[in-house]
């Protein structure tokens, strides 16, 4: 019974012990064995470890590749025209010793902030050698590929590969970009202006066009119409001595009628003449003067 008592506890060390000495490495990651605060074994493999228990550790680093974000930063391109940049990286830890060496207990926090100032700095060397239309240009992959590859040499110190390097953004500063605007404004407004003006004096240009024609077609009609007005009443006149000419007295009766026609009308009739004016012949004898005068 003893025995047992005394078995069971070894039992459960030696069980502990082995468990501890057994270490996992994921797929996704690399691992360090430490002993002491030196690096005395790398796991770079997935699979089954094996340290010593209770002098050495086991610390682990992501294998993936990562992503970062560098927050907007103002760059003064050649043309000392200031620009908000807004940049990400792509990077991987390629060499776990020297990353361990370069962060120490840092970690992947510590690389990602150091990995900050390397990438800010290569943006400003490297955008501030070329002018803002570069940089503003779609064709800026080349500006890009320079800031990666400057930033590859002091990125190894890290034991970091730096994979990519991309410009998300590239603003005007907002007081900059409130003053473009303004000017843009001010510049789409004149143009604007101009197009009225120019609309203004065409539409005059027509219009005294279409007053010209007016006048000329109203000319040209009322000439028409008098040309014919004065063919008419040359053959009326015509008619009317043709008429005198065959029939006179069917010529007064004609006129007396039309006089009558003309003076007698409603509202209008009221007359004061002497009982033997000539204007009444054909009132009193339908055969006018001549039988006034046989009378």
């Amino acid at each position: 019974m003893r025995k047992s008592a005394f078995l069971l506890p070894a039992l459960a060390v030696v069980v502990f012990t082995a468990l501890s000495s057994v270490f996992i490495v994921d797929e996704r990651q690399k691992a360090l064995v430490l002993q002491f605060g030196q690096i005395v074994k790398v796991q770079e493999q997935p699979g089954l470890g094996f340290k010593i228990p209770f002098i050495q550790e086991v610390v682990r680093y992501d294998d993936r590749i990562l992503s970062r974000d560098l927050d907007p930063i103002e760059v003064t391109p050649s043309d000392d025209r200031r620009l908000v940049v807004d940049a990400f990286a792509r990077y991987r830890i390629a060499d776990v010793e020297q990353f361990r060496r370069a962060v120490g207990v840092g970690g992947e926090a510590d690389a990602a902030r150091r990995l900050d100032s390397i990438l800010r700095a290569q943006t400003r060397q490297v955008l501030g050698s070329v002018t803002s239309n570069d940089i503003l240009s779609i064709d800026r992959a080349a500006l890009m590929l320079r800031i990666r590859n400057n930033a590859i040499a002091e990125a190894e110190a890290l034991g970091l590969q730096v994979i990519d390097v991309r410009l998300k953004r590239t603003d005007l500063p907002q007081t900059n970009l409130n003053a473009t605007y303004e000017r843009m404004k001010a510049e789409r407004e004149r143009e604007a202006a101009d197009e009225i003006a120019r609309g203004n004096e065409a539409a005059q240009r027509i219009r005294a066009q279409a007053d010209r024609t007016v006048v000329e077609l109203v000319s040209e009609a009322e000439r028409e119409s008098q040309i014919i007005q004065g063919e008419a009443d040359a053959e009326r006149n015509q008619i009317f001595a043709q008429a005198f000419g065959r029939d006179r007295e069917f010529f007064e009766f004609y006129r007396s009628m039309t006089a009558y026609q003309r003076s007698l009308t409603p509202g209008n009739s009221t007359m004061v003449l002497s009982p033997n004016s000539a204007f009444f012949n054909y009132l009193k004898s339908d055969t006018g003067a001549a039988a006034s005068v046989g009378q």
